[in-house]
């Protein structure tokens, strides 16, 4: 169902691109995270029908994609599920004289998903940790059927990657047996069809699979907009604005609205959760 939304999603962005650029407007450029990608293509969707004189292009290929078009100058806007990193704030600084602009934009909880028929419901961080690393590779150590544990992950141009690295393996390097998928749509496909499998991205993608607690010395937790907003839920995480300046002109218009209670409801609508 998320693919059909995206492709749907992406043909009414670009229709209404051609629209606009047939009578001469200039496209704000939105670019990045795969994770944001359908809260960004419904974003423009919505504020172009607000506004017939803006056109909004939204493409993924990565948080670190994205960030490399804000520096090389190829997009007005990078979507990211993570935070620049010190290298990356120097290249902008060198390049525009500006440590650019960061505006948290959404919640998310990045979710570990099994496969329906799979009988374990939480996991620690530490299993998990276990698992990524290839230091567990039967579910029977977790009280499932005898049976390999598949990986599935992102490549690592994706800040869900990094993020998932960070915080969830304390650092650690993933097994080399893990299987890169270049999308969260990819890895939920994968999952959903492999009943041995296990993947993570972000919540609003967690259709048709099974997500996963995770268990705390403080209980266990779902990533819900109350885990997420207290932090119970410990893979939390914002999503991310990077500009290369302060915003302004017709930019701030779209970042104001965005993160009026109108743009927060389809935060919520499509699966995330409010920044407010």
């Amino acid at each position: 169902m998320n693919n059909r939304i995206m492709a749907a999603g992406l043909v009414a962005v670009m229709a209404a691109i051609g629209a606009g650029l047939a009578i001469g407007a200039k496209a704000i450029t939105v670019k990045g995270s795969d994770t944001l990608l359908l809260l960004g293509q419904r974003w423009a969707e919505v504020y172009m029908e607000r506004n017939p004189g803006v056109v909004i292009q939204v493409t993924g290929g990565g948080s670190g994609v994205g960030i490399a078009a804000l520096i090389n100058g190829s997009t007005e806007i990078c979507q990211a599920s993570r935070n620049m990193k010190d290298s990356e704030k120097k290249k902008l600084r060198e390049r525009y004289f500006s440590l650019g602009a960061e505006i948290p934009v959404a919640k998310d909880g990045v979710t570990i998903y099994v496969h329906e028929k799979n009988p374990i419901n939480e996991l620690t961080l530490d299993q998990i940790r276990e698992i990524y690393t290839g230091k567990a590779a039967n579910w029977k150590q977790f009280g499932g059927p005898d049976a390999k544990i598949v990986l599935y992950g992102r490549e690592n141009s994706s800040g869900t990657y990094v993020f998932f690295r960070e915080k969830a393996m304390r650092n650690a390097d993933y097994s080399a047996s893990m299987q890169s998928l270049p999308g969260t749509s990819a890895v939920v496909n994968a999952v959903s069809k492999d009943q041995s499998g296990i993947g993570y991205g972000g919540a609003a993608y967690a259709k048709g699979i099974k997500e996963l607690a995770i268990k705390t010395d403080k209980g266990s937790f779902r990533p819900t907009a109350e885990h997420a907003k207290s932090g119970s839920y410990p893979l939390a995480r914002d999503l991310y604005w990077y500009l290369r300046s302060k915003p302004s002109g017709e930019v701030k218009k779209l970042v104001d609205w965005i993160l009026s209670p109108e743009g927060q409801e389809i935060v919520t609508k499509v699966g995330y959760f409010p920044i407010k």
